[in-house]
């Protein structure tokens, strides 16, 4: 009797442990591991340049882990997993869910398929704890707000996670000849170097970062977290991004293992985290446009500002603000910044510079190795005010209490912003309030080798709220009531 054949289609799930469908396919008989690169794949959802190539490298290590016998195709997946079907007598078709518009279109049209060809298939929820159809109100409608949304879903036990599979009967499609360098992922800009000097990659790499993050940096990340110098953040969004690791295998070695290493309030906070991003997730299933357009539509007559100036200074950390420069250079050199970062960065963008978040959106999108369209979306519509649960567009960071306060030695400003090195922490995030004597003594010349502040942070602020007052708040709005937000 001949063994069934079955199709694993990795998507955002490059891994071998904990990924169900492939371990049913494998109990199942012969397993033929395929990866698709949709060019097909319109340009709103194509990923970014730093993505790409953590992309090339964690299809690299999967390959491996194969033992050469991933199968790689670019194409339309519907028509590519046809004719597989067809050429090696396929009868189960297996992969793990994706959420946001595109992934779901792309498996519509492969269930279609599949029907007409009278293929049995089975999906799988790999990348995230909840589906988001899985937590929803009593009447059927979806969450609005994170807290009452997290209080539902903790009341919902993640599953355990699943060993990699015993055994592997693979096939390999000797007759493809397509190869991770067909894809062509790696760009002219020198990622390459960058993640790969700062970064290892892959299901092993993602395994070792949480056991170190576990060991050595749980305890203390409540507060540490807020801290960038401090080093305190787990650095496992990248592994999460491209499903390195799942979502089950950290929540189960935080209560499992964490617990000898922190106290209630470090794990809690982390899993809090987590559950942001399932969040996330959740908001863009049940709001397919939340990558592009305003949630709350009154955002929609805000009198966003077009300055090239301005936005090009911001890229390039070259507003004068140096915890905004430092954050700005460390995702140009590294592919990543800090999350307390992000907030400082963004927040200077939408309000200070009132700039769209959409083009803070396509930068991070653009650079960031951990660019996932669901955190990157409502993160970005959270700062801007426009998005659910978001803060109030009228508290605004500022980055000079925000610098003093977070990076009070300014280990990580410095780092990032080396003509500053030399400069005393009391004018390390105002230079312009230095005496000449300090900053001569320092080497700093503002406006040669260190710009001066693109923008007065006070005035800036003031035109933001008034602009907010007259579109968004309405006549009512009472000046009084804004504050900068310093705490969060």
């Amino acid at each position: 009797m001949n063994k069934v054949i079955s199709i694993f289609w990795f998507r955002q799930d490059l891994r071998l442990s904990d990924n169900a469908g492939l371990t049913e396919a494998a109990n199942m008989g012969k397993v033929l591991p395929i990866y698709i690169n949709d060019n097909t794949c319109p340009k709103e959802f194509e990923i970014g340049s730093a993505s790409r190539t953590w992309l090339h490298h964690s299809l690299q290590n999967l390959q491996k882990s194969l033992k050469n016998n991933l199968n790689l195709y670019q194409g339309k997946p519907e028509e590519v997993i046809r004719e597989l079907i067809l050429r090696h007598g396929v009868t189960h078709v297996f992969w793990s869910d994706c959420y946001d518009k595109w992934g779901i279109e792309q498996q519509t049209l492969v269930i279609t398929m599949l029907k007409k060809l009278g293929v049995l298939y089975k999906s799988y929820n790999s990348s995230y704890l909840w589906s988001p159809t899985a937590i929803l109100k009593d009447d059927g409608s979806y969450y609005k707000v994170f807290g009452a949304y997290k209080r539902k879903a903790i009341t919902i036990a993640p599953r355990n996670p699943i060993s990699k599979p015993i055994t592997l009967d693979l096939i390999k499609d000797k007759n493809n000849d397509t190869t991770i360098e067909t894809f062509k992922f790696i760009s002219q800009h020198s990622w390459q170097t960058k993640i790969m000097n700062g970064w290892r990659v892959g299901e092993e790499a993602a395994a070792h970062k949480l056991s170190g993050f576990i060991t050595n940096k749980l305890c203390g990340y409540k507060k540490g977290r807020d801290y960038p110098g401090q080093n305190h953040t787990s650095g496992l969004s990248p592994h999460l991004r491209f499903g390195e690791i799942s979502p089950h295998q950290i929540f189960d070695a935080i209560y499992s293992i964490g617990v000898f290493n922190a106290g209630e309030d470090d794990s809690e906070h982390f899993f809090s985290e987590m559950i942001w991003r399932e969040f996330s997730c959740y908001l863009m299933y049940h709001f397919p446009a939340l990558h592009k357009e305003n949630f709350q539509s009154k955002f929609h007559r805000f009198p966003w500002k077009q300055n090239d100036v301005y936005l090009h200074a911001w890229q390039t950390g070259n507003t004068g603000y140096p915890i905004i420069d430092a954050g700005m250079r460390e995702l140009w050199q590294t592919g990543y910044m800090h999350n307390r970062v992000r907030m400082i960065v963004a927040s200077f963008l939408v309000k200070n510079l009132m700039i769209h978040w959409h083009f803070g959106r396509d930068w991070f999108w653009d650079c960031l190795i951990d660019a996932d369209i669901a955190n990157n979306s409502a993160s970005w519509q959270w700062v801007a005010g426009c998005g659910v649960d978001a803060a109030p567009y009228f508290r605004v960071f500022n980055p000079i209490t925000q610098g003093e306060k977070f990076d009070s030695t300014g280990e990580y400003t410095r780092r990032f912003v080396p003509e500053l090195k030399s400069l005393p922490d009391r004018y390390l995030f105002k230079p312009w309030q230095a005496p000449e004597k300090i900053l001569h003594s320092a080497g700093v010349v503002l406006g040669v080798n260190y710009p001066n502040p693109i923008i007065d942070l006070k005035i800036s602020r003031e035109a933001a709220l008034l602009a907010y007052t007259r579109n968004i708040a309405g006549s009512r709005a009472v000046t009084s009531q804004y504050e900068e937000l310093d705490e969060n």
